[in-house]
């Protein structure tokens, strides 16, 4: 079996937007959209946080209009693929995990359990 069949890089999270999205342009032009999303643990255990806040990025121009619009705390699901990124820093490379995302809904609006309205 090629490795092709075997590796799979697909990443779908449901969470509550944290803060406002952010338009970046980065030092090459390209824009991008960055949120967070903040997704609670299965089975969190005492003494370990509940919640994980995960990174999403998306170069997709549809996803950035979406993305800006949503307020923070509604429920958003998004579905990507899970990249590493590095750049350089004064005292070296830094690195971090991130959520490329193709595609992007808002499921509920913040404060309420009701689905948001689609197009």
């Amino acid at each position: 079996m090629s490795l092709a069949v075997v590796d799979r890089d697909d990443v779908v999270l449901r969470g509550r937007l944290s803060a406002p999205a952010e338009l970046r342009v980065l030092p090459s032009g390209d824009p991008l959209v960055v949120f967070r999303l903040v997704v609670e643990r299965d089975d969190p255990r005492p003494q370990v946080p509940a919640t994980d806040t995960i990174t999403c990025i998306s170069f997709l121009p549809a996803l950035r209009r979406y993305a800006v619009a949503w307020a923070a705390a509604d429920l958003i699901e998004v579905e990507g693929a899970l990249q590493r990124r590095f750049w350089r820093t004064v005292s070296g490379t830094g690195t971090t995990y991130e959520v490329d995302c193709r595609r992007g809904r808002k499921v509920a609006r913040a404060g309420t359990g009701s689905p948001a309205r689609t197009a």
